[in-house]
């Protein structure tokens, strides 16, 4: 079996007002900041706020009646759960889905209010999938691959047919890679359409597993990467020989990066994006110079990310970029010492988020006293100078 233009077509017609056809806009900052031409895809806008709705309903929309019937079973960190959950409730069709412990409570919770049978099993998706081809024999279910599948894989596809139409001329699409299902449609759909367009895959430095497969090495796996969508440690068999002859690159993106991207689609672009949804705005960020002046594509794949870990990711932004800081100053354990240290950061513009007074470390005078003071600022400018009026003062700061 192979994946044709024709397959992610006749796809498209199926899906069509059963999804949302999510806009692909210019985004004049990101472009500025990455200095490439950078369009965005927002499949953050599916219903389930995930392009994984496209492949799932493709596939429900093939099943037989017998299949429908006795409903569909897969394995799933997340967002194909909810995508075959929520179409699943709207066709009538049973579904079932095995999650990994560790996945995240939101898309937990959000796949069970879509009517899905959830069950949780295994440490890594591996096992998850393992466990659901058990259950799968035991009640003659379905299994619905979340990338493995030709179905699926078509589903995904539309999403180039639909960015293209918008902007024919884009020349380099990054696309993240976990298993392999986005990347084999995309880029089917994109080189079809525009044989000299170049794909390039992201991937988390974390779970390299497409990149080993091209090197013939068995791939070293694992760490807690906030791209949970894509950290599949083996990529799929039919997906890997789809997408590597269309493949033009691969690239690696540590921690930071995906971050950094994270954030930027929440301060810049207003919208919610998870650790995968950002991946392909994370490749221009760590590889500038791969991308620049080019028309870019980006498709922001999915928002579904932990409240907590958004606010995380968001904070330590704020540290990266200097504007929150902890300050250690030293100084005599008399009275008016911290109104006197308050009033110069105030007069300074910046504000104070919290204040730890120490009297009992030992590296401070019997009659001296510590403070970690944290600040919130402008930019690092702005922090050099609270800095240097606290130092004229005569308490001189250092960073913790």
């Amino acid at each position: 079996m192979t994946l044709s233009l024709e397959d992610i077509q006749a796809a498209a017609g199926r899906l069509a007002g059963h999804i949302e056809r999510t806009p692909c806009r210019h985004s004049r900052t990101l472009s500025e900041i990455t200095g490439a031409q950078v369009w965005v895809k927002f499949e953050n806008l599916q219903f389930t706020a995930a392009y994984k709705e496209r492949g799932a309903l493709n596939k429900l929309l093939l099943l037989t009646d017998e299949q429908r019937q006795r409903g569909v079973i897969a394995a799933s960190a997340g967002n194909h759960a909810q995508g075959l959950a929520y179409h699943g409730a709207r066709l009538g069709v049973p579904v079932t889905i095995v999650m990994p412990r560790g996945t995240p409570f939101v898309k937990v919770q959000h796949t069970q209010g879509h009517g899905a049978k959830v069950v949780i099993e295994g440490d890594t998706y591996d096992e998850a999938a393992a466990h659901a081809q058990v259950l799968k024999d035991q009640g003659g279910l379905t299994f619905v691959h979340p990338f493995d599948d030709f179905d699926v894989m078509a589903g995904q596809g539309t999403i180039a047919l639909e960015m293209l139409e918008d902007v024919p001329d884009l020349e380099i699409l990054p696309v993240p890679i976990g298993g392999g299902g986005l990347i084999s449609g995309v880029g089917t759909a994109a080189k079809a359409v525009k044989p000299d367009i170049r794909i390039i895959g992201c991937e988390p430095a974390m779970f390299p597993s497409f990149t080993a497969r091209m090197r013939g090495m068995t791939p070293e796996a694992g760490g807690q990467t906030i791209a949970e969508g894509i950290a599949v440690k083996t990529v799929g068999t039919n997906t890997y020989g789809i997408a590597r002859p269309l493949i033009d690159d691969v690239l690696l993106l540590e921690e930071p990066y995906i971050e950094r991207a994270v954030a930027l689609y929440c301060n810049v672009e207003k919208t919610i994006a998870e650790g995968a949804g950002a991946a392909s705005l994370a490749a221009l960020l760590a590889y500038p110079e791969r991308f620049r002046g080019k028309k870019c594509g980006l498709i922001l794949t999915g928002g579904n990310i932990d409240t907590r870990l958004l606010a995380s990711v968001l904070t330590r932004e704020l540290v990266r970029a200097q504007r929150l800081v902890s300050l250690r100053i030293i100084g005599d354990d008399r009275p008016g010492l911290l109104a006197t240290v308050s009033r110069v950061i105030g007069e300074m513009g910046a504000n104070i988020i919290e204040v730890a007074h120490n009297r009992l470390a030992l590296d401070v005078p019997a009659k001296g006293a510590e403070f970690d003071i944290m600040i919130e600022t402008r930019d690092a400018q702005h922090t050099h100078e609270v800095m240097d009026a606290l130092r004229e003062s005569g308490y001189p700061p250092r960073t913790v």
